[in-house]
């Protein structure tokens, strides 16, 4: 009796000790997902396009749900008008589309290694920009890091840098990642309202200043061909690396903590090379794999809480 009184609780405890980790899975298998859908789609859906819609849709689908929330905070958005424009711009209005630019003249597998490298700029434009003291294994990581980004942009070639033959798409993304890095950092300025208010404007927003490219955009380019695959691609970047994601990383990060949450961004790497290798034929090469080490490995010592400041 004793047994079978006690094995649904011990069930229950071992159900919830994994439900953070199993929550903080699922945004970096969307956001490698969106890398790579992202790349497989380069031939049927314009960048800025692909941007626009992705941002209108999930608006759309935010505010059915987050309207009381908005309405409510409605004089603060106001007044903080600027802070939330800003946001807007660098986090959902320019990452997402250079993210989109980027693929189309570099690897999925590419973008996702220079994506995990996000953490460490935050640290090093916080540490610029507002002179604040970092750890010694943080800096140490964060050079490990850049490192590991800068073999991957190389090729694991220096006379790359030499020669300037670096591709395009490389120099994108990391000027995506610098942009989600001033977005990270900038979000210390958030008025103080609703987290579901925030992002139904923050989304808004980021899709009303992508309009006027979007209008340039299907000006000189062929009009997209709504066909099911477009479809399905728009409403699955709308839904799970935009909406799906959130939840489920603030929630995982809010049960076990910043720290060991922020370690999950390595997966995304992981989960975009299989993904890669599956539906869009790229090889993983030893300058991927060295690359990866570094970033994990830097990743790792970012961190940790201990060590002296600089």
């Amino acid at each position: 009796m004793a047994v079978m009184n006690q094995s649904p609780v011990v069930s229950r405890k071992s159900r919830s000790g994994w439900l953070p980790y199993i929550l903080l899975m699922i945004p970096p298998l969307c956001w490698a997902g969106n890398v790579v859908l992202a790349r497989g789609v380069i031939h049927i859906i314009p960048p800025i396009g692909f941007a626009f819609r992705r941002w209108t849709l999930a608006f759309l689908i935010l505010t059915s749900v987050t309207w009381p929330h908005v309405r409510k905070d409605w004089p603060i958005i106001i007044k903080h008008w600027k802070v939330l424009v800003a946001l807007s711009l660098v986090g959902v209005t320019c990452f997402n589309t250079l993210l989109y630019m980027a693929v189309h003249t570099t690897t999925a597998i590419n973008c996702a290694l220079i994506q995990t490298t996000m953490p460490a700029f935050i640290i090093l434009i916080t540490l610029v920009a507002f002179r604040e003291s970092v750890r010694f294994l943080q800096m140490a990581g964060a050079i490990l890091c850049v490192m590991g980004a800068s073999l991957v942009v190389l090729r694991g070639d220096l006379t790359t840098a030499l020669d300037m033959s670096f591709a395009q798409g490389d120099l994108l993304m990391l000027l995506a990642v610098i942009c989600y890095g001033i977005y990270t950092v900038l979000l210390r300025k958030r008025p103080e309202i609703h987290p579901m208010s925030f992002l139904t404007v923050t989304f808004c927003a980021g899709a009303i200043m992508l309009g006027p490219l979007y209008l340039w955009e299907i000006c000189f380019r062929e009009p997209v061909v709504f066909t099911l695959d477009v479809a399905l691609s728009i409403v699955y970047v709308a839904v799970f690396p935009s909406i799906v994601a959130y939840f489920c990383w603030n929630r995982g990060t809010e049960m076990i903590g910043p720290n060991r949450a922020g370690l999950f961004i390595n997966l995304v790497p992981v989960f975009a090379s299989i993904m890669a290798m599956v539906w869009l034929n790229e090889s993983l090469k030893l300058f991927h794999i060295i690359g990866m080490c570094l970033i994990v490995a830097g990743m790792s010592m970012f961190n940790r809480s201990s060590g002296k400041r600089l």
